[in-house]
């Protein structure tokens, strides 16, 4: 299902869009307040508030712009609340439609933030990125040439130019989760379950006893999320992502409380389909190098032969922003396919080229 599908996809604990303001109660002691996100066809992001008699854990910030505050403080308002009563965020992950306003707000009310430690990485190296250096590896760009997509790569290079990083919004949190805690939040116990793959290191939350899953964006409802595009890209970041699915399958089957779309009520159902989509595009993948013949082919050349979104439109039809995140999710089936042995890869003139083990 695409971004804008989903944006319409209805939440059975507003009975509305998922996206619809309000603070909607997703499970006893528990309200999902979307916050909205800009220029995204996605339209928001899920933050979910957990009442304590010590006042709110919210799980997730949102986006620090003033209409995600004052959609959060609104929220908050309806139920009672304010921001002052927010006593700790719990983060899924670094990107900034789920940390920065949490961020800014800790610093703000001093207000504790929770990360997972695998995280550290990517944000060292979007301060160094904000104080001049330059990124590891050419960032992006150089991922991107890496793929055998150098006009990609400029294109992305010349729109990125200027953007820069305010590090205002941003900040390292109070306590790093390794994956080992239980989280006591009132009369819950919520469970840090590492799920590396989305970013590297992505967490997961699970209240076991009353049968939810806080999932961010490693279980989502009705898209799969990206991989490959973090700022300290990792190796083979869907052999990471499909691990930390067979992961949350083995735990029970949980009422999955997303970060983008509807609250969905089997974690196990989602995971399945997940998983059956992704080993549908290795085979794709493998297919199209196979069709190349002895001279291989590029993640981008694999990634113009495959269809993208609901609608199968080919990547000449998508903007740079998502012609490369199309371009780096496919470097990242094809890595795996190398690291099972079903492909071989060579370098060629700076870029992956793979081809098929029985050409």
């Amino acid at each position: 299902m695409s971004a804008s599908s989903t944006a319409r996809a209805v939440s059975p604990d507003s009975g509305a869009p998922w996206s619809e303001p309000g603070a909607w109660p997703a499970a006893p002691g528990v309200h999902r307040i979307p916050l909205p996100l800009p220029n995204d066809a996605l339209r928001a992001v899920n933050v979910y508030v957990l009442a304590t008699e010590q006042g709110l854990t919210l799980i997730d910030g949102g986006w620090a712009i003033a209409a995600a505050r004052d959609r959060l403080e609104s929220g908050l308002a309806s139920i009672g609340a304010g921001l002052r009563d927010i006593t700790r965020f719990l983060v899924t992950h670094a990107h900034r439609d789920h940390y920065t306003l949490a961020a800014v707000i800790a610093r703000e009310l001093g207000t504790h933030v929770s990360l997972g430690a695998g995280e550290r990485a990517n944000l060292e190296a979007l301060y160094g990125v904000a104080t001049g250096e330059r990124p590891s590896g050419g960032g992006t760009v150089g991922v991107l040439r890496r793929c055998g997509a150098p006009t990609l790569a400029d294109a992305w290079g010349r729109e990125s130019r200027g953007m820069r990083v305010d590090l205002d919004e941003w900040g390292h949190p109070d306590t790093w989760l390794d994956g080992t805690e239980s989280l006591t939040v009132g009369s819950r116990t919520l469970d840090v379950v590492p799920t590396p793959g989305h970013t590297r290191g992505h967490v997961v939350f699970a209240d076991t006893d009353a049968g939810l899953l806080f999932a961010g964006d490693h279980v989502l409802p009705t898209i799969t999320p990206s991989i490959g595009f973090e700022p300290a890209p990792v190796e083979n970041p869907l052999g990471d992502f499909l691990t930390s699915l067979a992961r949350v399958r083995d735990l029970p089957d949980l009422r999955l409380l997303p970060a983008h779309g509807p609250v969905t009520d089997s974690s196990h159902a989602r995971v399945d389909e997940l998983l059956a989509h992704h080993e549908q595009r290795l085979a794709a993948c493998g297919a199209a190098v196979g069709a190349s013949g002895a001279s291989g082919s590029t993640a981008h050349d694999v990634a113009g032969a495959l269809p993208w979104t609901r609608h199968a439109r080919s990547l000449t039809e998508l903007n740079t922003f998502d012609a490369g995140l199309a371009t780096m999710e496919t470097r990242a089936h094809l890595e795996l396919l190398a690291a099972r042995g079903e492909l071989l890869r060579e370098d060629v003139d700076g870029a992956a080229v793979y081809s098929s083990t029985t050409a």
